[in-house]
C-alpha cells in the first residue's frame, strides 16, 4: 500500500521534504562552518542559480521496502531536442549503466532532460524521457532520441527488484521541474542511497565568478551513493567518527556504489572544454575522500546554457561559428566547479534524513542512518577552534 508518494517541486510539493521527516533539523555545510574554496555561492547555492536550469523530483516511499525516486535536470525550459546544449562527459570509474553516454561523448551535446534514478529503473526512465520528448510541439517527425539517464544502486534501502519507478514518475519529475530552490537529502533519486556508511542523497551547490573573471555561474547537483573516508573541507570527519572504508585494515565493509555529478554553467564553453570542466568536478569528488572503488560508477556530465553556443535547428543546418571562452580564461571556472562539487556532496549528506527498510520475506531490515549533525559540529570545532575575540575598549569598540 502506498504510504508516502511525494513529488518534490523545488523545495515544495506533495508530502514531506527531507528536512521535515525527522525531529533534528538538517543543515547545509555552510551552516556549520564548512565552505570549501574561495568563490561565493549563488543566491540559492544550487544548480538552479545557472539561469534556465530546472530541477524536478519524484520521491517514492511505499510500504515496507520501496525507498527510491527520480530526479530530472533540464538545461533550459524550451524544446531540448530542437535546441540542444553542448556537453561533455567524464567516466572516473565505469561500473555503471549510464544511458546515452556514448552519444554525448561522440557528438558533444545533450538533447533531452537528464534523469537520475536507481539501477534497475534506467529502462523506464528512458521510456519516460521518450514519452515527454516525442510529444513536444515541433518533434512530430523525429525518429531517434538520445535519452540521458544516470543511475546509482539503492538496493540496500530499496527493494530494487520491485522496479517501482515507472515512466509516469519520470514524466512527472520532468513536468514539475522548476528553477527555484532544490530539495536535498533523502529525496528524488537520492531517497534510498548511502554514502560513506551514512545516508546519502541529492545535494547541490553553486559558485559565481567575480566580474573581473567573467561573472560566470557554475552549479552542480549530485546523487551520492559511494564510499571511502569522509573528509569535509580537509577535516577527517570519517576517521573522527570511526566510520570509514578499510578501517584498521580489518573491516571488509564495501565502498562500492556510485555518484553522478551534473554540472551546469552559463559560460560559453565548447563540448571540449565542458569535458575538461567535468574532469574538474571529479577533482571536487576526490577531496571528499572518495575511494573510487572497483564497484563504483563515478560519472560527471557538464553542459552550457549560454544562448550563443546552443545548437539550434537553424544553426545545425548551416556552417556556424560558435563563441567560445578562450582556454586561458577557463581556469577560474575549473576552480569554481571543483568547489561546488565538493560542497554539493557535503550538502547531500548533511541534508539527508534517516531512511529505514522494514524486513519482508525477501530481505531483512536495513537502516540508512543520517549523519549526526551534533557530532560533525564537534569535529569541526576540534579541528577549527574559534578564534579568540579581541578585548573591548571602554567604549565597546574593538581595540
Amino acid at each position: 500500500m502506498l504510504t508516502i508518494a511525494a513529488i518534490a517541486i523545488g523545495m515544495g510539493g506533495i508530502g514531506p521534504t527531507s528536512a521535515q521527516v525527522e525531529g533534528e533539523p538538517r543543515v547545509h555545510a555552510r551552516d556549520i562552518g564548512i565552505a570549501p574554496g574561495i568563490f561565493k555561492p549563488g543566491p540559492l547555492n544550487s544548480i538552479t542559480d545557472v539561469d534556465g536550469v530546472r530541477v524536478g523530483q519524484v520521491t517514492r516511499i511505499e510500504g515496507a521496502d520501496v525507498r527510491t525516486g527520480v530526479t530530472a535536470i533540464l538545461p533550459h525550459g524550451g524544446n531540448l531536442f530542437q535546441d540542444k546544449v553542448p556537453a561533455g562527459i567524464v567516466v572516473a570509474n565505469g561500473f555503471g549503466k549510464f544511458a546515452g553516454a556514448t552519444q554525448v561523448a561522440e557528438l558533444g551535446e545533450i538533447e533531452t532532460p537528464i534523469v537520475l534514478t536507481n539501477t534497475l529503473s534506467v529502462a523506464p526512465a528512458i521510456d519516460g524521457i521518450l514519452d515527454w520528448t516525442l510529444t513536444r510541439p515541433g518533434n512530430e517527425e523525429i525518429g531517434s532520441v538520445n535519452a540521458v539517464v544516470g543511475e546509482t544502486n539503492d538496493g540496500t534501502l530499496n527493494n530494487i527488484r520491485k522496479r517501482a519507478i515507472g515512466r509516469l514518475d519520470v514524466v512527472a519529475a520532468i513536468e514539475t521541474a522548476t528553477s527555484g530552490p532544490v530539495a536535498e537529502g533523502s529525496v528524488g533519486a537520492g531517497t534510498g542511497t548511502l554514502a560513506f556508511g551514512w545516508k546519502g542523497g541529492i545535494g547541490t551547490s553553486s559558485r559565481i565568478l567575480p566580474q573581473a573573471l567573467g561573472g560566470y555561474r557554475v552549479g552542480v547537483l549530485v546523487q551520492t551513493n559511494y564510499g571511502g573516508t569522509l573528509t569535509m573541507d580537509g577535516i577527517p570527519v570519517g576517521k573522527a567518527l570511526g566510520r570509514y572504508f578499510l578501517r584498521e585494515h580489518g573491516e571488509r565493509a564495501s565502498a562500492d556504489g556510485s555518484i553522478i555529478l551534473i554540472v551546469a554553467t552559463d559560460a560559453p564553453l565548447s563540448d571540449r572544454n565542458l569535458t575538461r570542466l567535468a574532469h574538474r568536478a571529479i577533482a571536487g569528488l576526490a577531496r571528499t575522500g572518495a575511494a573510487f572503488s572497483n564497484g563504483s560508477g563515478d560519472y560527471a556530465v557538464a553542459f552550457s546554457t549560454a544562448d550563443g553556443v546552443r545548437r539550434t535547428a537553424a544553426r545545425r543546418g548551416v556552417v556556424t561559428a560558435y563563441p567560445e571562452l578562450a582556454n586561458d580564461a577557463t581556469s577560474p571556472i575549473f576552480v569554481a566547479v571543483s568547489e561546488a562539487a565538493e560542497e554539493a556532496i557535503y550538502n547531500s549528506l548533511l541534508m539527508a534524513t534517516t531512511v529505514e527498510r522494514q524486513a519482508t520475506g525477501e530481505a531483512g531490515a536495513a537502516r540508512g542512518e543520517a549523519l549526526d549533525i551534533a557530532a560533525v559540529r564537534k569535529v569541526v570545532a576540534r579541528y577549527r577552534p574559534a578564534a579568540p575575540r579581541a578585548p573591548l575598549s571602554a567604549k565597546g569598540t574593538i581595540r
